[in-house]
Parts: C-alpha cells; sequence; structure tokens
C-alpha cells in the first residue's frame, strides 16, 4: 500500500492542495472475463476505471497515471482489505464482473467525477451513457443529440480522453459508415469488437 502522505519538502501551496485533492483516493484492481480491471473512488465519486489489462500492477499504474496521481497521494487496497471497500463500490465490481461474462447491467447510478469536463464534454459523457447495451451511435449522431451537430471530431475527442469505458459506454460509438473509429483499451479495436460482439449475443431482455 502506498502511503497517503504528502513528503514533499517545499511546503508549497501547491502541493498542500494536491495533497488534500488526492489523499482520500482509493485504487482497487480486480480479475474479470475481461482480463484485470480497477477502479479509482473519493469520497462517494467514481474518478476512473481501466480494464483489459493482462496483469494486476499494470492496471492500477495505468489508472494512476491516468488519473496523474502521484504514488503518494493514493492507497491501493488489496483483496484482504474488503473493509476499506464501501458497499457501492462493491456492487460496481461486482456488476463489471457480469457485464465482463456477457450480462447486461445498468450502470446509470454510478456517481462519476465528471468536475474536469467542460460543459459540451459532459453532454458527450451523458449523452453516451443513455445508449443501450446493443445498440450503437456514430461521433455525428451523438454530436447532433448534444445541440453541436458537425462537431464529430470533438466528440471523438472526449471519447478517447474517457475515464469510464464501460460505464459510459464509448465502444458503442462508431465512426461514419459503420467503421469502428478508435479505442483506448490495452488491445485497442479488438476489444471494442469483442464488446459489440458480445453486446449483440446477449439480448437486452435478460437485464434484470
Amino acid at each position: 500500500m502506498f502511503s497517503t502522505v504528502n513528503r514533499s519538502t517545499s511546503g508549497s501551496l501547491r502541493c498542500e492542495a494536491d495533497a488534500a485533492t488526492h489523499e482520500r483516493t482509493r485504487i482497487i484492481a480486480f480479475s474479470t472475463s475481461l482480463d484485470w480491471m480497477a477502479v479509482a473512488w473519493r469520497d462517494e465519486v467514481l474518478q476512473g476505471l481501466v480494464f483489459g489489462h493482462a496483469r494486476r500492477r499494470p492496471a492500477e499504474v495505468a489508472l494512476a497515471r491516468m488519473l496523474r496521481l502521484p504514488p503518494q497521494f493514493f492507497c491501493l487496497l488489496s483483496d484482504g482489505q474488503v473493509d476499506d471497500v464501501p458497499d457501492w463500490v462493491d456492487d460496481l465490481i461486482a456488476k463489471l464482473r457480469r457485464f465482463a461474462e456477457g450480462e447486461p447491467v445498468e450502470f446509470a447510478e454510478v456517481p462519476l467525477a465528471l468536475d474536469r469536463l467542460s460543459p459540451f464534454a459532459r453532454r458527450v459523457v451523458e449523452a453516451c451513457r443513455r445508449i443501450p447495451w446493443g445498440q450503437v451511435r456514430t461521433y455525428g449522431q451523438l454530436a447532433a443529440v448534444c445541440g453541436s451537430p458537425g462537431a464529430a471530431r470533438a466528440v471523438g475527442s472526449v471519447m478517447a480522453k474517457n475515464h469510464f469505458p464501460l460505464i459510459v459506454p464509448c465502444h458503442r460509438v462508431l465512426a461514419s459508415g459503420g467503421e469502428l473509429g478508435g479505442y483506448s483499451a490495452p488491445t485497442g479495436l479488438k476489444m471494442k469488437r469483442h464488446l459489440l460482439e458480445m453486446e449483440a449475443a446477449a439480448p437486452l431482455t435478460s437485464c434484470e
């Protein structure tokens, strides 16, 4: 486990502010049928998610880097530290494992940290969250839904920086003409294609 104490000796206000922001961040990694995932949370809000990693450590490191967390400002929790995992995070982990098995699950109630996003990016994220299991949209369609027709490239940029894959299902957003577009999981478009094929094979009517 990493210490959550700010070890900087400079005593600068900036370091103190960084410590205050990050000191409560927790990260836990877990295995699934989509390889290793890791989630990070602070207080009652999810900060980020990664998946598709071959081992625990790369998943933890990838998530910390994505969130730009210095090692001294977060804690890594092991499987044995279940008392340190809030119920809502435990429920989320269970849902993610079910999703990885090909079961349609609903993530609409998961609280996400969206304060870093612009108003446009928030609209894109919220619109993407509403795309149902087994359905797809194009970047252009998502731009139109967000009130910015012609902003397909900007939508693609928001999706490329998505901190909540699967929960914000950017794999369901395609380029024009049905092309896959991009995907930032470790195996890239191979994973995107797998997710779309998995959802096509499991009808939404099986969702609880």
